[in-house]
């Protein structure tokens, strides 16, 4: 099973997330931070623009959006502020 660097607090939010720096990439999951991989390869971005373009299109007109990662998924519980937030995930890019 593969280790995961995990940032040492009891229990970050996204006030917290918001904070650090902008080259490292992490991923908070009921408060305890994750490191995530480095940046996709160039194949991967490019088989997700193609992807992109054809969602985009058919989406035009429709009420449905898509965004292109990097994107922060703030998953707050009931009426919770973003800030207070303790699970923030990047969808795959």
């Amino acid at each position: 099973m593969a280790e995961f660097a995990v940032k040492m607090q009891e229990r970050h939010t996204y006030g917290h997330y918001r904070d650090w720096p902008v080259d490292e990439r992490w991923e908070l999951i009921d408060g305890v931070a994750y490191a995530m991989s480095p940046a996709p390869s160039r194949q991967h971005q490019e088989i997700c623009g193609t992807l992109y373009r054809q969602f985009s299109a058919y989406l035009v007109g429709k009420p449905s959006k898509i965004y292109f990662a990097p994107f922060d998924l703030i998953l707050p519980e009931s009426d919770e502020a973003d800030d207070d937030c303790d699970t923030v995930v990047p969808p795959d890019s």
